[in-house]
């Protein structure tokens, strides 16, 4: 299954926008990032419609890798990740 990782830039007014479609699929790991492993549908399902929410002078940055094994990843601090276990 594919691994995202998102980021955003876009309008403070739009953000909740942003965050709130996102939070469906991935967790949120800082301000305008978010990652997680998704069905290969979802994936082109959050690329299409973020596409459609991006407005001009906006960007939007998606990072697809083939899974999580393809990810090294490495915390200082606190792991927002941590937190998705006791859902």
């Amino acid at each position: 299954m594919p691994y995202l990782i998102v980021v955003y830039d876009v309008g403070a007014d739009r953000t909740s926008k942003f965050l709130k479609y996102l939070r469906q699929y991935l967790v949120h790991v800082q301000n305008s990032v978010f990652e997680g492993e998704i069905t290969a549908g979802q994936a082109t399902t959050i690329e299409n419609t973020l596409g459609e929410m991006v407005e001009p002078g906006e960007s939007v940055v998606v990072y697809r890798m083939a899974g999580e094994s393809y990810v090294e990843r490495s915390v200082c601090g606190e792991d927002p990740m941590d937190d998705q276990q006791f859902l």
